[in-house]
This record gives structure tokens, sequence and C-alpha cells, in this order.
């Protein structure tokens, strides 16, 4: 990173950590970009400039949340299944008290859960998650399409090349040939990946926000995060088995 590059990645995070200051004195709603400016010293377009949505400015880290289940099914271990990947990456983050899965201290779960626009961007940022995660399964469940140019069974429609004449009155394959009737096509099943990919996303992000909620809980409980790692951990290994066995009786379980 170039000596601009990490100016501006210090600006940016100085801007951030000035808003969420007065966020969390004042409350969400209260504070204004003019406020944040100034007590970050700098001009109100560049706080807009930095953020162009308000609500990014507590939400600092969402495009690391929106990509997070993904990028955990993107990157997994030479034949790991998704599901798998899932929740050893959740694991990791649990034991790290990531702020990403909602270890955020209790007055910024404060912060948030007495926000209605805060509230409502999450919810949005969760939806995001959840079709990031739809579009890296779909990606992973996805079979390679087969190739047809290598197909070498005999072809035995009639030659497109040969002259169309009509065959003479009395020409016995004419007359003494009965028609052959056709065969109806059978049709075929329904693809599943199409839907598929889906369904396990939204079970998938559905225990997610169970975990994220659960977590944002027990810190506006006043449990530590220490006590909320501990109690987690069960929750999320009975959640993980919940979606196995709700995944386990598709076709294509193995590659979740």
């Amino acid at each position: 990173m170039g000596l601009r590059e990490s100016k501006k990645q210090e600006t940016r995070q100085l801007i951030s950590d000035c808003a969420t200051k007065l966020f969390i004195e004042q409350g969400f709603e209260q504070t204004t970009i003019a406020e944040i400016a100034t007590a970050a010293r700098v001009a109100k377009k560049t706080v807009t400039n930095y953020f162009p949505r308000k609500e990014d400015l507590a939400l600092d880290h969402h495009e690391a949340f929106t990509q997070g289940l993904a990028h955990a099914v993107a990157e997994r271990a030479p034949g790991e299944a998704p599901l798998a990947a899932l929740g050893r990456t959740f694991r990791a983050a649990l034991l790290a008290h990531d702020p990403v899965v909602g270890f955020t201290g209790p007055a910024f779960a404060r912060m948030v859960a007495d926000s209605p626009t805060l509230t409502a961007r999450l919810r949005e940022l969760h939806d995001q998650r959840e079709e990031a995660l739809a579009a890296a399964l779909t990606t992973a469940a996805d079979p390679t399409p087969s190739d047809t140019s290598s197909d070498t069974s005999p072809d035995t429609r009639p030659n497109a090349d040969a002259p169309h004449t009509a065959p003479a009155a009395d020409s016995p394959s004419t007359t003494s040939t009965p028609s052959t009737p056709s065969t109806p096509s059978t049709p075929s099943a329904p693809s599943a990946p199409s839907i598929a990919p889906r369904a396990a996303a939204a079970l998938i992000a559905a225990a997610d926000r169970l975990l994220f909620r659960r977590i944002q809980e027990l810190t506006l409980a006043g449990q530590d995060d220490d006590r909320i790692e501990a109690t987690l951990l069960p929750e999320a290994d009975h959640l993980r088995a919940l979606l196995a066995a709700a995944l386990g009786d598709h076709p294509s379980a193995a590659t979740w």
C-alpha cells in the first residue's frame, strides 16, 4: 500500500471512529454528518465521499459481512463440503470474538438496537449475505456442462444433403412398410440446481441470523465475550447438525 492509499485508509478509519463515538453518545438518529465532520476535523463532503450512506459510518464492516459466508464457500479446502467450511469458519470467528459475527460490545449493540434505521439496514445486510451465499452455492453445485461436440453415436436422421425426391407411387417402400408411430418424449425432471442452492442458502442464512442475534442478545444481557462463546459453541454445533440433517436427504447434499 502506497503512502497516498495509506493516508486515505487512516482518514476513513478516523471518520468511522469519530462517528461511532458520537452515535454511542448521542444516538444514531440524533447525530448529524456536520457533527461527525467537525469531530474528525474534515470537510462534510469528505465524510460523504468516504461514506455515501450514514448507516455505513456505523456498520463500517458491511462488505466483509455481506460476503463472509460466500467467501467461506468459495475459499474452502479441496474436497471440503460447503457446509463443513461454513461451520469451521463460524467456529473460528466465534473463538476470535469477531465483530462480524456479532461481538460488538454492549454500547455498540445498544446503539444498533435503539436505532430503527440501523436495525433496518442490518436486515438488508443479512439479506445481501444470503444472496451472496446462494450465488456461491450455485457455483459449487452447478455441474460442468457435458460436451456434446465429441458425441460419436451414429446419426440416424435423414441425410440433409440428399435431394428430396418424392418416391414413385408404386414404390414398395411406401406401400409395404407401415409407418412407425412416434414415441412421445418423456418430460425431463426439473433442474434441481436452479432452486436447491437458494433453498440451502435460505436455511443456512436463517441459522446464521439466529446466531448473530443470539450473540447480540447475550451482549445486551450483560454477558462477557468468554461466557457468550461458551454458550454459543454447543448451540452452533446443534444448529449445524440440524442443517446437515435437513440438507442431507437432497441428492446434491455432497456438494453442500
